[in-house]
């Protein structure tokens, strides 16, 4: 983007809660159902004399989300109807909220919040090869929440940022999966440039809302892309129209859908149909009752590991977003802190490849080697009963064999050597039979010893202790 523009950017983000039931009827929630039409009944299709009745469990999962980014949770609040007229609206208006939302304010990833309220999903649209709409009304009614952020996002980065940390803490706190290739979650970003001084003043420029956003990688690159267009624009004197705007992932493009709404144009007025809520007179509700379901939040956890572990940045990164490496990490090191380090690498470098070669679910690293198993080898290795390599293989054989290690090591002898006597006589017919590397060695080739050691371990299947090895060549050399 051009020194002499300012983006800013404000974030409007739709999330599929996790519950059994849809938002107000009885009908089953189910993202995966592969049949058109399956779970629907006359509440979600719109019916007349229907009447909606909330499900408090997608109450509960907004207002942990409001108390993790430390929002304003409404004492009164209501909801509203959103009236539009789509083939996916089969009442004609959305069931959402408006002047009151559940959670107003707050901060996540350092970006402050406007609101999160609650509402409706639509139905699912298609369009085929024939010019034919078909409608899918599985999702029509499934909890929605929606994320409002402040206008104080100024680089594509940060959006994406913002939008990966939204997602890690619907599944921390267990109130969604948030896949954004299957549309559980969805990124609409606005989007406007203006001069370095009108942006201090608060003077924005016209906005656009970019739509279609179905993966982190598409938040991105859209976003760059419309600063960059809107940049050209006002850099040739032209105007920017404010409209709701596509994004063409073939073409890296955004397009022009239709010119943008005000909240006006959907005449929003109160939902009579379902009563007013007090929440801070529900006790389901309250702080401590919420936060005693959720589980220690991303952040927390971020700062524990590199306190308590030592982990570097990357490495911290990996077992925040996945919770199950987390869970299964702390099991292994609970007893013995010696083994921090080893676990760390070795979980990350080594079983979660092996995990990924055999095409096994991350799901599954707490049962395909039980915790216990995994600690006694690393201790093994901390106490030199394996070597690196034998650790490694130890561990190839226990992906099928869950199993006490030390018996499956003992079993395919890969328990490390220790023995001088052994190992000397080992080390004597590697030196005879290498006289040339020997002779290269004492030369200086610094090179030649690391071949010694090679053949050492490649002798004894990677059982000998190298330590022990290499004291010992040296020993038989300089004799």
């Amino acid at each position: 983007m051009d020194n002499k523009y300012v983006a800013t950017i404000g974030l409007e983000i739709h999330a599929e809660l996790k519950t059994a039931s849809k938002m107000f009827c009885s009908c089953k929630n189910d993202p995966d159902e592969p049949k058109p039409n399956q779970n629907i009944c006359p509440v979600c299709m719109g019916h007349p004399g229907t009447l909606p009745v909330l499900n408090k469990q997608a109450i509960k999962h907004v207002l942990k989300i409001g108390y993790a980014v430390n929002g304003n949770i409404a004492d009164f609040t209501e909801w509203d109807r959103k009236n539009y007229f789509y083939p996916d609206i089969p009442k004609g208006y959305q069931i959402s909220q408006y002047k009151y939302p559940l959670v107003s304010g707050g901060e996540l990833a350092g970006i402050k919040l406007t609101r999160i309220h609650l509402e409706e999903d639509t139905a699912q649209s298609t369009h085929d090869i024939h010019k034919k709409s078909l409608i899918n009304f599985n999702r029509s009614g499934v909890p929605l929440m929606e994320l409002v952020t402040e206008p104080v996002i100024h680089d594509a980065e940060t959006a994406v940022t913002f939008a990966k940390e939204l997602q890690l803490l619907l599944r921390y706190v267990g109130a969604g999966e948030a896949n954004l290739e299957k549309g559980e979650m969805r990124v609409e970003a606005n989007i406007s440039v203006a001069s370095p001084e009108n942006t201090l003043a608060q003077k924005f420029g016209t906005k656009t809302e970019v739509k279609n956003l179905n993966s982190f990688r598409a938040v991105e690159k859209a976003i760059a892309y419309e600063i960059q267009r809107q940049s050209k624009l006002l850099e040739r004197g032209e105007k920017v129209v404010q409209e709701t705007r596509g994004w063409d992932e073939n073409s890296g493009t955004t397009y022009s859908q239709r010119l943008k709404e005000s909240s006006h144009d959907y005449r929003y007025f109160p939902e009579p149909d379902i009563p007013k809520l007090k929440i801070s007179e529900i006790s389901e509700f309250n702080k401590e009752n919420i936060t005693k379901e959720t589980k220690e939040l991303p952040w927390i956890k971020r700062e524990r590991f590199t306190k308590v572990f030592g982990m570097t940045e990357k490495e911290v990164a990996v077992f925040v977003e996945q919770s199950e490496v987390a869970d299964y990490y702390e099991n292994v090191v609970k007893d013995n802190s010696k083994i921090i380090k080893l676990s760390t690498n070795y979980i990350l470098s080594d079983y979660l490849g092996l995990l990924k070669k055999e095409g096994k679910e991350i799901s599954k690293i707490s049962t395909t080697i039980i915790a216990v198993n995994f600690s006694k080898l690393m201790t093994m290795l901390e106490n030199r009963k394996l070597s690196s390599r034998g650790a490694k293989d130890t561990l190839a054989i226990m992906m099928n064999d869950n199993s006490d290690p030390e018996i499956l090591a003992e079993k395919n002898g890969l328990i490390q050597k220790n023995d001088e006597g052994e190992i000397k006589k080992i080390v004597e017919e590697i030196v005879k039979n290498n006289t040339s590397v020997v002779e290269d060695f004492k030369k200086g080739k610094a090179p030649a010893l690391q071949f010694l050691i090679g053949q050492g371990m490649k002798l004894t299947k990677g059982s000998a202790n190298p330590e022990l090895l290499k004291k010992l060549i040296l020993e038989v050399i300089n004799a």
